[in-house]
């Protein structure tokens, strides 16, 4: 199954938060079993290319993943970077790998620094 598709805007130098919460089926009602899985995200210039940041991947049981990129990592952006791709993946207990959700980002230059 490919992933969900979910786009990211940031505002450069702010801390952002996101929560996904995954599903087995498409009423909501069976919740994807998360116990003893990983969770990591990161974001690239393309597909395949430099990584700009790893972000900060939480799984809370039962089928929650809070993903965090905090304003350190701004540190580190490129200057004049305003695109991007970025992913989350979760390895399983099992071992098996799956890309859940997906998408492009933009970020905004901030004005106060």
């Amino acid at each position: 199954m490919p992933p969900g598709a979910y786009n990211l805007s940031l505002y450069q130098g702010d801390t952002h938060h996101w929560t996904f919460t995954l599903w087995l089926d498409s009423k909501k009602t069976q919740p994807a079993n998360l116990s003893g899985a990983t969770a990591k995200s990161q974001i690239k210039d393309k597909a395949g290319g430099s990584t700009l940041a790893s972000l900060t991947c939480a799984v809370v049981q039962p089928n929650t993943v809070n993903i965090t990129f905090p304003s350190s990592l701004w540190s580190g952006w490129p200057a004049n970077r305003n695109s991007g791709v970025w992913d989350l993946q979760i390895t399983y207990a099992s071992g098996d790998i799956q890309t859940v959700v997906a998408g492009t980002i933009t970020s905004t230059q901030d004005v106060t620094t």
